[in-house]
């Protein structure tokens, strides 16, 4: 698990900075705006929202983008799409379990796109459950190390719910269950410590370890899972060694 947390981790990061920018920030945009609609615009009374809009700001989304997808979503402005939220389930190169979670006003075209993806880099559709089962709903908080140590962080977040602090390289991951997540985020607040994302992820209960050519295979199929304007994340159940990750980077 660890590897993958350190490649998702360093991935995002570059991809705030490259070419794909401008579709991380509709990515965030649509978050903000489908929280806003399901649990009301205001961001004190809705803690989902509240972290959308807070990611949205850690990865440089102009104010006014933000403003106006959570006023889209909660109704007070017109345009808002009827955004649908669809899971599908894969296997990627290596026997690697995929579950790809979709935002989209088109579930024809979200199906078709995943469906691309996964046939012409290796991977395959499955059947609903047949992965889902390998991953778990949990609360992920990242922090960023900045002088920090593991046991200042866990000592912050352990009375809140927290399970495991992870060190992860540049940054902790704090993992919690989703319904402790908020309790998490706040005892960081209250402690002073800043965090770059707090939200629900799926984390893998059993990973397959890759070596560079099939982490090669499987980062080449999530990349052009993620390339789809329809595809919000993309969880796997792969473990790469540190040698590999520097070895590919």
């Amino acid at each position: 698990m660890s590897g993958h947390s350190k490649w998702a981790t360093t991935k995002h990061k570059k991809a705030a900075l490259d070419a794909k920018r401008g579709k991380l920030f509709a990515k965030l945009i649509k978050n903000i705006e489908v929280a806003a609609r399901t649990g009301g615009p205001d961001p004190d009374a809705n803690p989902t929202l509240f972290d959308a809009i807070f990611k949205a700001k850690k990865n440089s989304v102009p104010n006014d983008n933000i403003e106006r997808a959570r006023k889209r979503g909660g109704g007070l402005e017109a345009g808002g799409a009827d955004w649908q939220t669809i899971m599908y389930e894969g296997y990627a190169p290596g026997g690697v379990a995929v579950l790809i979670e979709c935002l989209t006003d088109n579930r024809n075209r979200a199906a078709s796109e995943v469906r691309v993806a996964l046939t012409r880099n290796g991977g395959s559709l499955a059947d609903p459950g047949s992965v889902s089962y390998m991953f778990n709903r949990k609360g992920v908080v990242i922090v960023p190390k900045n002088g920090l140590d593991e046991d200042t962080v866990l000592m912050a977040v352990l009375d809140a719910g927290a399970e495991e602090v992870n060190d992860l390289g540049e940054s902790f991951e704090v993992v919690s269950e989703a319904g402790d997540l908020v309790p998490v985020r706040k005892a960081l607040q209250e402690n002073g410590i800043d965090y770059d994302s707090a939200e629900s992820s799926f984390l893998p209960t059993m990973s397959v370890p890759l070596d560079e050519e099939g982490a090669k295979k499987v980062f080449r199929l999530i990349d052009a899972l993620e390339d789809s304007d329809d595809v919000q994340n993309v969880y796997a159940n792969f473990d790469v060694a540190d040698d590999v990750l520097a070895a590919l980077d």
